[in-house]
């Protein structure tokens, strides 16, 4: 967040409420209700819907800060699309991870040809800065098109089975999917997305890779990278 304003002045709640809120709601699949119900629990009246606006204003710039502030990705890119259905009709969510799990980008579109596949190879790039040194997928002919183009010296390796890692980074947002009864349209699930997956991500830590002292450790570390982006620390 920005130093050189604060961006919680004129709000009725605390910062710290604000930041709780957001970080329940996008840090576990707990519906606006439900955020509504625990913070009323700890004596915080306040309705869902203001919930819903202040993930609106603040978790896209709370997902992007965690994003400036992360270490430089992994070299090895694994790319993944799988449908989404949206008021009845065909869509598809595009997702990339690096060889640590960790998001690099997702773009929800209505074809997975090559124009599309395009696209999203152009957005991750901007977004990244950099070329990876393989890319991994499924078989899809659209990938191979498009990185002939965009990205004709990288290694590409096309198997049904070697895609399992961003496969399974798709399961927290079909979680979510079915949580919210379907996005609403096509805006509304790139916009909630963009927002949910660098912060669920942020706190995905591998714990059945880590002894209990190190998950503390790198726990420790990912609330810090939390405050540090937000400006606020947790609520105790």
């Amino acid at each position: 967040m920005s130093t050189t304003s604060n961006p919680y002045r004129g709000f009725r709640f605390p910062a710290e409420i604000i930041n709780q809120a957001v970080w329940l709601y996008h840090c576990f699949s707990l519906s606006l209700r439900e955020v509504e119900l625990i913070l009323a629990a700890r004596g915080v009246v306040v309705s869902y819907e203001t919930i819903r606006e202040w993930s609106l204003r603040f978790g896209r710039a709370y997902a992007n800060s965690l994003k400036r502030r992360r270490p430089r990705p992994g070299d090895k890119w694994f790319l993944e699309e799988v449908f989404v259905r949206i008021r009845g009709k065909l869509h598809y969510l595009w997702r990339a991870v690096d060889q640590y799990g960790n998001v690099l980008d997702v773009l929800v579109q209505g074809r997975r040809n090559t124009k599309a596949a395009k696209r999203f190879f152009r957005k991750l790039l901007r977004g990244l800065c950099y070329v990876p040194r393989v890319i991994v997928t499924d078989k899809l002919a659209s990938y191979a098109a498009a990185k002939r183009e965009i990205l004709p010296s990288v290694e590409h390796r096309q198997s049904r089975y070697l895609n399992n890692r961003c496969e399974v980074s798709h399961q927290p947002a079909r979680r979510r999917e079915r949580h919210m009864r379907r996005f609403k349209s096509a805006g509304h699930a790139q916009q909630f997305l963009a927002t949910h997956s660098p912060i669920h991500n942020h706190f995905q830590l591998r714990r059945h890779r880590l002894s209990a002292s190190e998950y503390r450790a790198t726990r420790d570390r990912a609330f810090n990278s939390w405050r540090d982006a937000t400006g606020v620390p947790l609520v105790g």
